[in-house]
């Protein structure tokens, strides 16, 4: 099969690692891969001229007989072919030397792609063709496709994108009748390309694809937003100023919702769900009293977010300017406007818009593969952690009904067609940020809650708090921090926090509680102690395996202390992801976009030298989710874990590859390449080991080094992912929480028996969440290399060999 990707609409980061994931995934499949430069215009333009394949020698002429035993592979047939230096360098329309004027549809091979998720954008071009729109535009299109003998496309775009490639394959047959009846093709050609096989990915910053969880670009443009917002809080609390930014997003307001939730701010402006006002009153009237209850209760600063796409109840406009007018005139504050624009498409791609996309090509490919007449054009999307393949026209009739409902002032089927997590953290912002002047809840249903860190401080540990923190006052829960854990719960070192005092804690890494390792067996009595003399209601404890370790032993220990006959919650944090059963944990976002950007540094350095090889230890415990996840995010060549181990043979067959792969490199073009080990992997071949034998065994075709990055995963500022997920996930916690005191309230008697389910952990699975009793739990853990029994990840390292061409090398 031959296949073709392009990018079309606005360009979004990850576009470029979808394409480098269709490129390699397809060679890997057996097929011929070009791409298709400006989108749909460069489908109409098609190739003037004709091909030229420029395709450098190897560094080593021996390397090709050495490759694969010397069979030949499709990988070793399609290395590469010359032009991808072009398109990485926009130097595609230079007019002396090699070009690529004339040409529009492009074969590309393996190393073509190499490093392309790196860059944010597009590297092939998009554009918006007017004549695509057209018949005739579309005649040229299929007549071009055919030429070049290609009877696959994958898209990568907007709804709009993605509707002109589905009406493209439902015109296919007769496009290709009339080809055939002016002549312009023959009777084989005919036969030969009756259908065009037709997969879609979503490329857009605004999240607005329905029936998917995410699209391509979106976390990156939240994480451009959030490090806005985060630079603006330290000038605006300095003067005592309030800012309205406005960020893109003109039908879907997740950008600005997932903003607003993310960097802790007042008040946001999203189309879904306009402003709600009480009978008489104004959107300015409420947005002045939630402000004005924020300043009176000591805040220095104000954030408000309006989504370029903002109205009003009756579909009025809300622009940045005029809300800057109702906090200047009616409050009096000193107000600042902030637009950040296009600045929210640029720069390198957060982790997980190289992971997503690279997941999503890779299956995209496989749709192709599968697809014949019958089978509905696919969208890929995702689903919390699952890839999926929806028919592409419903999801973009789904898209297109939530415009349709907002047209028509239903905004409650507007928020119902978004997909669930979208009106949790709707409601979640609420909650966090509304400063409530009656409690919610009647005296005798309010808890004193205890909130602890444990294990090792994980990014999002502290917006989880502040979340609690803000949900219990709103209620009128007392939320009496623990410092330093169970070692500060003995020392009596317990306080009550307040709605002001956490309101800064979102975008802070570590954890402002203090956490260490102490289990509560190192005194149980003392603990529960503890427990009677603060009166505690509920636990919520915020960590890694320490604190799944720490629920079992108090869920244990109500045998013999009733004070633990309350109901305790347990929500993962930790940068190893290592808590059994959920699939993410608060942290591990964090922590491997530190590892991307020290990794994309370390690469560039090795790249300068041409052919070195680093090392790169990584933290992550017994536990190689980190070092896996880093690796296909890095496009690291190898990947060292503790589930696998490394023994003798396994390095004698990497410096096997590492010496083939750079003797296929062409002559003084060889790349830098990343080895990732995980701490762990094996306490004989070390990282300074390893590096020793690349170092030994590269002779002249490559050097090595290490790095190790140590601490530094477990700090820095949370990743607006982290800060988003530990407000839902806490909020969730705190609703387990009072379901379980309301139960425990209504048995009859004196002592209280908590069930076993009273003890769970929240855990993520699939594309649910949900609870797990502590106990359940026990049975998929392994306690003594402290992970789960099975890891949902465990395949991906296959997918990061392939990815590096092991398999076809080897």
């Amino acid at each position: 099969m031959k296949l073709a990707v392009l990018t079309s609409g606005g360009d979004s980061a990850g576009m470029n690692a979808v394409v480098r994931a269709i490129v390699k995934i397809g060679i890997l499949r057996g097929c011929e891969t070009w791409i298709v430069r400006e989108g749909y215009e460069g489908l109409v333009r098609g190739n003037t001229q004709a091909h030229g394949i420029h395709a450098d020698l190897p560094a080593d002429a021996s390397a090709l007989k050495c490759a694969h035993r010397g069979v030949p592979t499709n990988l070793t047939q399609n290395l590469r072919f010359g032009d991808g230096d072009l398109l990485r360098d926009g130097t595609g329309d230079h007019h002396h030397g090699r070009t690529l004027k004339g040409r529009y549809i492009v074969r590309v091979g393996w190393d073509d792609v190499r490093g392309w998720f790196a860059e944010g954008g597009t590297l092939i071009g998009t554009a918006r063709s007017a004549a695509f729109r057209t018949p005739e535009g579309r005649l040229s299109a299929a007549h071009n496709l055919i030429k070049e003998g290609i009877d696959a496309l994958a898209v990568c775009g907007g709804d709009g994108s993605l509707t002109g490639a589905d009406l493209f394959r439902s015109e296919w047959p007769s496009l290709v009748s009339q080809l055939l009846a002016q002549g312009m093709i023959t009777e084989e050609q005919a036969g030969k390309h009756g259908h065009l096989k037709i997969v879609g990915l979503v490329g857009s910053i605004d999240n607005d694809m329905s029936m998917t969880d995410l699209t391509i670009g979106a976390p990156t443009a939240l994480h451009r937003i959030c490090e806005a917002i985060d630079n603006i809080n330290s000038t605006a609390a300095s003067h005592s100023r309030a800012f309205v930014l406005e960020v893109m997003g003109r039908h879907c307001g997740w950008l600005a919702l997932l903003a607003g939730v993310s960097s802790g701010a007042d008040f946001i402006f999203i189309p879904e769900r306009p402003p709600q006002t009480i009978p008489g009153g104004t959107w300015e009237d409420d947005l002045c009293e939630a402000i004005r209850g924020h300043r009176e209760a000591g805040k220095r600063k104000t954030i408000v977010i309006v989504a370029e796409g903002a109205h009003d109840a009756d579909l009025q406009p809300i622009r940045a300017e005029y809300v800057k007018e109702v906090l200047a005139e009616r409050l009096g504050l000193d107000t600042r406007v902030t637009t950040l624009g296009h600045t929210q498409r640029g720069g390198r791609p957060c982790a997980f818009d190289r992971i997503l996309p690279t997941l999503q090509g890779e299956e995209a490919v496989k749709a192709l593969l599968e697809a014949t007449p019958d089978t509905p054009s696919y969208m890929i999307g995702v689903r919390e952690n699952k890839i999926t393949r929806v028919p592409l026209m419903e999801a973009v009739a789904m898209t297109r009904a939530v415009a349709d409902a907002i047209g028509a002032k239903d905004f409650a089927k507007a928020m119902s067609m978004r997909d669930p997590e979208f009106y949790q953290s709707l409601e979640g912002f609420f909650a966090t940020s509304t400063l409530f002047k009656e409690k919610q809840l009647p005296h005798h249903r309010r808890m004193r809650v205890a909130i602890m860190h444990m294990g090792a401080p994980a990014g999002g540990m502290n917006a989880a708090t502040r979340a609690a923190v803000r949900y219990c006052i709103k209620q009128g829960h007392h939320p009496l921090a623990v410092h330093n854990g169970f070692r500060g719960l003995l020392d009596d070192n317990i306080h009550e926090l307040s709605w002001l005092g956490v309101d800064a804690w979102t975008s802070r890494g570590g954890s402002e509680l203090g956490t260490n390792r102490t289990l509560p067996d190192v005194d149980l009595g003392a603990v529960a102690a503890r427990f009677q003399e603060h009166n505690f209601h509920a636990l919520l404890m915020i960590g890694g395996f320490e604190a799944f370790n720490a629920l079992l032993i108090l869920e244990t220990g109500r045998k013999f202390y009733p004070a633990f006959h309350i109901p305790m919650a347990h929500l993962p944090a930790t940068i190893s992801n290592n808590v059994p059963m959920t699939e993410f944990s608060l942290g591990s976002d964090t922590s491997l976009n530190a590892l991307v950007d020290a990794c994309d540094s370390i690469k560039q350095s090795a790249s300068a030298s041409r052919n070195r090889v680093f090392v790169v230890e990584t933290q992550g415990g017994k536990c190689g989710y980190l070092a896996t996840m880093g690796a296909l995010a890095t496009g690291a060549s190898i990947v060292y874990t503790p589930e696998q181990g490394m023994n003798l043979d396994t390095l004698r067959q990497d410096v096997k590859f590492l010496k083939i792969r750079y003797g296929l490199d062409a002559k003084g073009k060889s790349e830098g390449r990343l080895v990732i080990r995980n701490e762990c992997s094996s306490t004989v071949y070390t990282t300074d080991v390893v590096t020793k034998m690349f170092k030994e065994e590269g002779g002249n075709l490559f050097d090595s080094r290490s790095a190790s990055l140590g601490h530094t995963l477990q700090g820095g500022v949370p990743s607006p992912m982290d800060r988003a997920r530990a407000a839902r996930l806490s909020l969730r916690c705190m609703a387990f929480l009072e379901e379980h005191h309301d139960a425990l309230q209504k048995q009859v008697g004196k002592v209280k028996q908590a069930p076993p389910e009273s003890a769970a952990v929240i855990t993520i699975q699939g594309s649910t969440l949900k609870w797990v009793p502590v106990q359940e739990m026990v049975q998929h853990a392994d306690m003594k290399n402290r992970r789960g029994k099975t890891a949902w990840w465990a395949e991906i390292k296959d997918l990061v060999e392939a990815l590096v061409g092991r398999p076809e090398i080897l």
